[in-house]
């Protein structure tokens, strides 16, 4: 029986299969259905080879063009008769996602209008509101100072907080790759380079006055905000084209979910749940307290 684990053999046993299988439900799988290419599909076949090859096809092209059409279309059609595309999760996706896109095309059919954006930037202005900018200048005391670095920066504390804003540091900090001061700088691109714990003291800082030990990645640092500006709601001009991007995916959102839940009216659902496994009289034996 060796011979049937050749491919060419099981190959043949299929198309032996599949010959029965037409046979008996009357021939093609398709019901026989006629196939007809309409002029807007020879067009769009044309323009494919068009863009392939940079010219319109010639006759003998255009035919062998329709041709596979033609036979992609039989495939296809004996492919679903026979129920190929069932429990296939590839297909089955794509299928949703041609179906989903051709239910957006209708949603997005009509513009959204300036009192609709307005709506949504402020039911949402967290979403576009500027971020905050800071001023500030710091002193880095580094780990290598080991147990001494808490008392180390409650010190420096002190010191700086009598000296007061105008106090002199350029010689006070550990670590001369660390930038001393930073200029309207975004509190991201603050949280970038000392991290988000030393960003997040920022908002609580008050301006003027040296704070800390803050602590980073780094270390520590006696921090001062020499100015702040709070993240501000733009007028919807400036941010017309996020607000539209952000107003139309959550349209479509909306309505994609309202659909299905008018198509769920006409489609019953029931989850048929496997029953849990009854446990052996051993099992319940070994579980069963000790009296």
């Amino acid at each position: 029986m060796r011979w049937l684990r050749e491919p060419l053999v099981q190959f043949l046993l299929i198309g032996a299969v599949l010959f029965v299988v037409f046979d008996l439900r009357g021939g093609v799988a398709g019901g026989g259905q006629r196939i007809v290419v309409t002029p807007g599909q020879v067009d769009a076949v044309a323009s494919g080879f068009s863009r392939t090859w940079n010219r319109p096809p010639n006759e003998q092209e255009l035919k062998a063009q329709l041709d596979e059409y033609v036979r992609e279309e039989i495939a296809v059609r004996e492919a679903a008769a026979l129920g190929l595309d069932r429990d296939d999760t590839v297909i089955r996706r794509r299928l949703r996602q041609k179906f989903e896109f051709a239910a957006e095309d209708a949603f997005e059919a009509t513009p959204a209008t300036d009192a609709e954006l307005q709506a949504f930037l402020d039911t949402y202005p967290d979403n576009f509101r500027t971020e905050p900018r800071f001023s500030l200048r710091q002193v880095h005391l580094g780990p290598q100072r080991g147990r001494a670095l808490q008392d180390d920066a409650r010190q420096m504390l002190d010191r700086l907080q009598a000296a007061g804003p105008d106090a002199d540091t350029r010689t006070l900090s550990d670590s001369r790759l660390l930038p001393a001061a930073l200029e309207h700088t975004a509190l991201g691109e603050v949280a970038r380079i000392f991290g988000d714990e030393f960003a997040g003291a920022l908002l609580k800082a008050e301006p003027g006055r040296w704070v800390g030990p803050v602590r980073s990645g780094y270390g520590l640092h006696i921090v001062i905000v020499d100015g702040s500006e709070g993240g501000q709601l733009p007028a919807l001009a400036d941010v017309r084209p996020l607000v539209e991007r952000d107003f139309m995916a959550d349209r479509r959102k909306r309505a994609l979910d309202a659909m299905y839940a008018k198509l769920l009216a006409r489609h019953p659902v029931v989850i048929e749940r496997r029953e849990p496994a009854a446990a052996s009289p051993a099992s319940a034996a070994a579980s069963a307290p000790e009296r």
